[in-house]
């Protein structure tokens, strides 16, 4: 039998329950896809999939702003006005539709 090492690692229980749930289906034990997962990143020399960013930025939360930041985030808003850059929010409704199927 080959020699074998442990691996600990804390997941949420909701997440463990349904990759468990999946694995079954497909007849692997947990213990096996974690193996697959590391070999993976052994041959692929990094991790097996796509990590990115959502294609969005995030909304900027007005309380981590200092008093420098917000006057300068409301300048950028006041830029825009100034040069026409404003939308109806019927308009930004029918762009979230359509980009998001909101």
């Amino acid at each position: 039998m080959a020699r074998t090492a442990n691996v600990f690692a804390r997941v949420e229980p909701e997440v463990k329950e349904q990759a468990e749930q999946v694995l079954d289906r497909l007849g692997i034990p947990m213990s096996n896809a974690v193996g697959m997962f590391l070999r993976q990143v052994v041959l692929q020399r990094g991790i097996p999939f796509e990590m990115k960013l959502p294609p969005y930025d995030e909304p900027i939360a007005y309380g981590s702003l200092t008093n420098e930041q917000f006057d300068a985030e409301i300048e950028k808003g006041m830029e825009d006005i100034r040069a026409g850059r404003v939308y109806t929010s019927d308009e930004v409704e029918a762009e979230m539709k359509q980009e998001f199927g909101i």
